[in-house]
């Protein structure tokens, strides 16, 4: 037994000092901040008005929606919109990708 007081895994991100990495779409550019941890990768993202990711991604997500509207297209399936407060979990394997819908700028928390 420790005489001490228990040791706490924690990991604290102040965003404001993550570097924001520029990422082409097909169009539109976002804008990543990402922390990689042994075994998390989390990022937030900025997707301008007008924007539509450049692949398909087959990597499976959380994305927690912050701000703007967008809708996450499926290969052989409807898509599906999200509001800010809104989040989905997006199942590795199925091919998906983002677009932003209205005239604001999308904000989302992904974690995968």
């Amino acid at each position: 037994m420790s005489d001490g007081p228990p040791s706490v895994p924690f990991t604290l991100v102040d965003w404001v000092h993550v570097p924001n990495e520029r990422t082409p779409g097909a169009t539109g550019d976002s804008f990543w901040r990402t922390v990689q941890l042994p075994d998390v990768r989390l990022r937030i993202v900025e997707y301008p008005a007008g924007y539509l990711a450049d692949h398909w991604c087959e990597r499976g997500h959380v994305l927690h929606l912050l701000e703007g509207v967008v809708a996450i297209e499926f290969v052989g399936a409807d898509e599906q919109q999200l509001q800010p407060g809104m989040t989905c979990r997006l199942t590795p394997g199925h091919a998906h990708r983002l677009r932003t819908l209205g005239a604001q700028t999308a904000v989302a928390l992904i974690v995968d």
